[in-house]
């Protein structure tokens, strides 16, 4: 708590006593708090909160209207509360979360993982109970004869159907904590949280069945024997999901835009400090549900790999698992569209010449992300279905934000890409300057360039790190793969048209026939 200077004199030191001050504070307002999380929970967090800014304030106005001393300050007493003596730091605000996964750049061939933003831990661990995720089959049951084959599967089950209890736990707190308050505290409109929520009340029911119709499968002894029926005739309910995930686009969106606003940024940082959320931000918990859905596949081949041969499951499960496949698949595909057609929305054209049609008969992306260029300008780059766009970021117009078209986009079955290694010199002076910062040597650059177009200038880019640049050559190299293969086909079916319909019969013919023919 005492710092001693090279002069001899001491001075308190403030961080220190910001920091004990700090964990009394948020220890007495974590004993007030009640076991479960409730709208009343929410509203005390918030008024501690707004308690302990006002004193911070106070605290400030004081520490500034004094003048520099050079006297000895004697060190503080203890005392029951240090309230009164300094007030904590104030936890610095979230950083804002752009970009559907990490190192800047969002692929659709990866699980979106959102990690959370770094906040500052409190000294002590608040009242609120954690989800206990260690519990497994094996501890439910006193005893039983099973094999160790058998037990595996029974194991992956009980995981099935913990997992649906804790999806459902999880939803049933992502409204009572996060909607509801935001609700009535006005933070968001009641149509800003119908955009960012969606359609997540449709889904608490369905996991609600499934979840009831599994534990009616165990037995006296807690073990389940066929489960393979049960799910082929709930899996076709999570055709639901694409409704959810297709809005999810959109929900992300306008809830990054939210967050710039003070009251939406302070709920949500107070909501992902508390226990009940355990660390996790408010998209975290709206992306479970996509989450759960993908892991189905997963648990149905445990399942599959644990059931011995001349078990009942043994013909229902392999379709069970061809049936949630092909319903991710099929939730997969319709996302990518949604989110295809949102960013294509987004787009603003400053010449006619930049709307290429290959952009709009585009289905899917493949990636998008932030690349440097040779300037040392940042630019958001969309690389569609059949063309990759260069932009830069706009402002938001109706929650929608937009990117302005730059220069002139490539069609992907005309890009020509090359690779640039590390180290390696480039050239032009404004290439090294902007790329390496003064040095004469280029890390993570690629350069792209279109075929036959006169207005379609070159582009030397950068990415933020190793991982995202070869991460960009891969899907850059896919896209143009498959654009030419498909370019090759509709020239192909163009050359070669069907014949008339009226012939197919007459090539059928045989030589057999010619006698049917002629007697006609």
């Amino acid at each position: 708590m005492m710092e001693v200077e090279d002069t001899g004199e001491i001075r308190t030191s403030w961080t220190s006593l910001s920091r004990i001050s700090n964990s009394v504070i948020w220890d007495h307002a974590a004993k007030k708090r009640k076991q479960e999380p409730t709208m009343e929970t929410v509203f005390q967090i918030i008024e501690d909160d707004e308690e302990v800014e006002e004193g911070e304030n106070k605290s400030n106005y004081m520490m500034e209207s004094e003048e520099p001393s050079n006297k000895r300050v004697k060190p503080v007493t203890k005392s029951n509360s240090l309230t009164g003596v300094i007030t904590p730091v104030k936890t610095p605000a979230l950083k804002r979360i752009s970009q559907s996964i990490s190192r800047s750049i969002s692929f659709r061939t990866e699980a979106r993982h959102l990690t959370s933003a770094p906040i500052s831990s409190r000294t002590k661990t608040s009242s609120f109970p954690r989800r206990c995720s260690s519990q497994c089959w094996s501890d439910t049951v006193e005893s039983h004869d099973l094999t160790a084959r058998e037990i595996k599967r029974q194991e992956v089950i009980y995981e099935l159907t913990q997992g649906e209890r804790q999806l459902i736990d999880d939803l049933v707190l992502l409204k009572k904590v996060y909607f509801e308050p935001m609700l009535k505290l006005n933070i968001m409109t009641e149509s800003e949280l119908g955009q960012i929520f969606g359609t997540l009340d449709s889904l608490v029911p369905l996991h609600e069945d499934l979840l009831c119709r599994l534990e009616r499968l165990r037995g006296s002894e807690k073990t389940v024997g066929q489960v393979g029926p049960t799910l082929i005739n709930w899996f076709p309910c999570l055709e639901a999901y694409v409704t959810y995930c297709c809005n999810q686009v959109e929900a992300k969106a306008l809830l990054d835009q939210k967050k710039h606003e003070k009251r939406v940024e302070h709920f949500l940082r107070l909501c992902q400090e508390s226990s009940f959320s355990r660390k996790l931000d408010l998209w975290n918990f709206l992306d479970l549900p996509r989450s759960r859905l993908v892991k189905y596949p997963l648990l149905l081949k445990e399942i599959l790999k644990c059931t011995p041969a001349e078990h009942p499951d043994e013909d229902s499960l392999p379709d069970a698992l061809e049936l949630i496949q092909s319903i991710v698949a099929e939730v997969n595909r319709k996302t990518g569209e949604a989110e295809c057609q949102y960013y294509r929305r987004g787009l603003v054209y400053l010449e006619d010449s930049q709307r290429l049609p290959e952009i709009q008969e585009s289905r899917f992306l493949y990636c998008h992300g932030e690349l440097k260029n040779n300037k040392g300008q940042r630019l958001h780059v969309f690389l569609f279905e059949l063309a990759l766009v260069l932009t830069r970021p706009g402002g938001d117009r109706e929650g929608a934000q937009q990117f302005q078209v730059y220069r002139q986009p490539l069609p992907n079955a005309l890009i020509n890409l090359e690779e640039i290694p590390d180290g390696e010199a480039a050239g032009g002076s404004s290439f090294r300057g902007a790329f390496s910062g003064g040095n004469d040597k280029v890390r993570n650059c690629f350069r792209v360039s279109c075929r036959g177009r006169s207005k379609a200038h070159p582009y030397s880019l950068q990415a933020n790190d190793s991982f995202s640049k070869q991460q960009w050559i891969i899907s850059l190299r896919q896209a143009i793969v498959q654009s030419r293969d498909r370019t090759s086909q509709t020239s192909q079916s163009q050359l070669c048209p069907h014949p008339d319909p009226t012939l197919y019969h007459m090539a059928e013919l045989s030589l057999s026939s010619d006698s049917e023919f002629t007697s006609c």
